[in-house]
């Protein structure tokens, strides 16, 4: 008898402990890509009256560690010891410039989407507080369409931007004219929207169903006439994505980071640039810092060839070579 009870027993026990057990992992923070430590954070930090703004990315390396960026306006400076547990973060942080190197430690929390903690130098502790950099979603830019029905052929700009709740909207601009897109949705690769079409003394609604790519749009507009097959490329391709760039001048060698967005504007460094000039390969952006009553400019004029971008920069300090190669990134599964 008291062998059946001992064997009645063990299964409720061990359903007992598997209950306890996810309990437990459903209450542990969440160490996800979007809610644990990778990406863009946009931090500030102060220098007496003087507030600067700076980003800490942070990514894997091929063996599975954390890696991190530091970049600012004076350029992109590797973490070293790079650790986030339990939402605590520590790294180190080593500025090189010339024969002078100086090094920090950060120790801090990374919370609700929010950053803090202090960096201790020799130069005494800074208080960095941050926050996760918004991200583009995906399918904003402009994109160039191609739309077959039967034998004939036409064109027309798609053009998708987003407001700073993520919504999307859009309008659609051809040689009969432009016009807004309504009930524009992305969701799992899928795009769809709908668009009024004019005819001669006649309007038509469109309706279209695509899939996007990297930097491509495939699908189909149906309407009351049929289906018509639609191509779309986004403009600014060869300019779209993170590069790491190589700036060489009199004073010495640094690196720095460019984001170019796909609806063309950036971020050089920290410093945001609203419009990014393409044209052809030609390359050009510039923007203005204020410190004090003083303005300084800094222009770039270059060129992009085959995931190649080269050029100058021009300060009132001078001028410094540029070259940039185009960052990677393994290919996820996530939408």
């Amino acid at each position: 008898m008291k062998r059946k009870i001992f064997f009645k027993a063990v299964p409720y026990c061990a359903l007992m402990a598997l209950i306890m057990l996810s309990a437990q992992v459903q209450a542990q923070p969440s160490t996800s890509r979007r809610g644990g430590l990778y990406g863009d954070w946009q931090i500030k930090m102060k220098f007496g009256e003087r507030e600067m703004e700076s980003i800490l990315s942070f990514s894997r390396n091929q063996e599975g560690q954390y890696v991190g960026q530091w970049i600012s306006l004076w350029g992109m400076n590797e973490l070293k010891d790079v650790k986030f547990e339990d939402n605590k973060l520590s790294f180190t942080q080593v500025m090189r410039y010339q024969d002078q190197e100086r090094m920090s430690k950060f120790t801090g929390t990374i919370e609700q989407g929010e950053l803090s903690g202090l960096l201790i130098s020799e130069m005494g502790e800074t208080e960095i507080q941050g926050k996760r950099a918004p991200r583009t979603p995906r399918g904003v830019g402009s994109w160039e369409m191609k739309i077959k029905a039967g034998e004939r052929e036409f064109t027309g700009t798609l053009t998708i931007t987003a407001d700073k709740e993520g919504n999307l909207s859009g309008t659609w601009k051809s040689s009969r004219g432009e016009s807004v897109v309504s009930d524009l949705k992305y969701e799992d690769r899928k795009l769809t929207f709908k668009r009024v079409a004019e005819r001669e003394n006649s309007q038509m609604e469109m309706a279209f169903e695509g899939t996007l790519g990297d930097n491509s749009l495939e699908g189909v507009f149906k309407s009351e006439r049929g289906e018509a097959a639609v191509e779309g490329t986004i403009v600014g391709a060869s300019l779209i994505g993170t590069w790491n760039l190589d700036i060489e001048s009199e004073r010495g060698a640094r690196k720095q980071r460019l984001r170019v967005n796909p609806d063309m504007s950036a971020l050089y460094g920290a410093t945001l640039i609203k419009k990014i000039n393409l044209d052809g390969e030609k390359v050009s952006f510039k923007y203005v810092r204020q410190f004090g009553d003083q303005e300084y400019e800094t222009s770039f004029e270059g060129k992009v060839a085959e995931s190649k971008l080269s050029g100058e920069l021009k300060t009132s300090r001078g001028t410094s070579k540029v070259t940039g190669t185009r960052r990677t990134f393994r290919r996820r599964s996530s939408t």
